[in-house]
């Protein structure tokens, strides 16, 4: 679907809450852009409406390729839960293509994670935080386990925290705040 600045935050920013939205930005004039469509829509089209594909022109949206910094064209950016959660610049190939979008498709690290941790018992206080949403107090709580932990259980704690990381965004408030104290409880 051809997506505009007008319609940009319902068919993309609303809609990739209920499935992840690909986000082509490209430009009539741009030869890299023409070959990697194809490749889009294929790769797109064969996971069954698991993600949608939208398209912006950057000459007729330039306030949206100024918002999200794009920069060189193509740019790919995947929406989900109204955010950008991965993205690439440049033409690819099927292959390439395929392989991000599995990525974008597999289940969060964090819900293996915590899936893990409850088949094992483990940090059971973490994952009621985790239940309430308080990733906050989720992370304190792990920041609390790091000292005393041996060292497979300090790198299973980082990534748990990485983990939540991810899950926030690099540019959430509460990541910001507990990425340097993670650094510093690990080194």
């Amino acid at each position: 679907m051809d997506v505009s600045e007008q319609t940009f935050e319902q068919d993309v920013i609303e809609r990739s809450r209920e499935t992840p939205v690909l986000v082509d930005f490209w430009a009539d004039w741009c030869g890299p852009c023409h070959a990697l469509a194809p490749v889009l829509q294929r790769e797109v089209e064969s996971r069954g409406g698991e993600v949608v594909l939208a398209k912006i022109d950057v000459d007729a949206n330039p306030g949206l390729a100024a918002t999200y910094r794009v920069q060189g064209i193509p740019a790919v950016k995947a929406f989900r839960d109204g955010r950008v959660v991965a993205e690439f610049v440049g033409a690819r190939g099927a292959a390439a293509v395929a392989s991000f979008l599995d990525e974008l498709l597999a289940p969060p690290r964090l819900a293996a994670l915590v899936d893990e941790l409850r088949a094992r018992g483990e940090l059971a206080e973490v994952l009621a935080a985790l239940d309430r949403g308080d990733e906050g107090n989720a992370l304190e709580l792990v920041l609390e386990a790091i000292p005393e932990s041996t060292p497979d259980r300090r790198e299973q704690l980082r990534d748990l925290a990485v983990a939540i990381f991810e899950q926030l965004g690099q540019d959430d408030p509460t990541t910001i705040a507990y990425r340097r104290r993670l650094a510093t409880a690990l080194y």
